[in-house]
């Protein structure tokens, strides 16, 4: 199954790091939530950190809108609690993708490279997909924006150009 909005979102069931520790991770665990999935090509690279971090610092505004952030790789557990040590604790857990399956369900994976573009996916509380944005690898993401749509995707409105939390939406479509 591929990816689509407005369809259940692909399964995702992957070990990660979690708190400094190794756990089972599974889109299962947030029903309910609402979650922002991201995926990022590897560990160790220039703009990856820059997306991650922010993701991190900005956490508690995700969790304010009922949002549990999952980021993933291609990277393994040990890749990751690795980096970590560089990048400082997250606020949220770092998936691996090992196999390539999720990547591949969510139509990031590069088959020739064996990466993922910077995929960002929002889910709503019952699991079905709502928002999908793919990057080139040289382009970051932007965190504003994930929770600007976020919010305009919370409203249950149609949110017009330029909207912003707190702005005027144009009703119900």
């Amino acid at each position: 199954m591929s990816a689509r909005i407005g369809q259940a979102a692909p399964d995702v069931s992957l070990q990660g790091v979690v708190d400094g520790n190794f756990k089972n991770v599974s889109l299962d665990d947030y029903k309910g939530k609402w979650v922002v999935l991201f995926f990022y090509p590897l560990d160790f690279t220039f703009i990856c950190p820059t997306e991650i971090t922010e993701f991190s610092k900005r956490n508690g505004e995700f969790k304010a809108l009922n949002a549990q952030i999952l980021g993933v790789s291609v990277d393994s557990v040990f890749s990751h609690k690795a980096w970590l040590k560089e990048l400082g604790n997250l606020n949220y857990p770092l998936l691996s993708d090992m196999t390539k399956e999720v990547s591949r369900k969510y139509g990031v994976l590069l088959e020739e490279k064996g990466i993922a573009l910077r995929g960002t996916f929002i889910i709503d509380p019952e699991g079905k997909l709502r928002y999908q944005l793919v990057h080139d690898l040289g382009i970051g993401r932007s965190v504003e924006e994930i929770l600007r749509v976020l919010g305009a995707l919370q409203t249950g409105e149609l949110c017009p150009v330029e909207w912003k939390p707190g702005k005027k939406t144009l009703g119900k479509g």
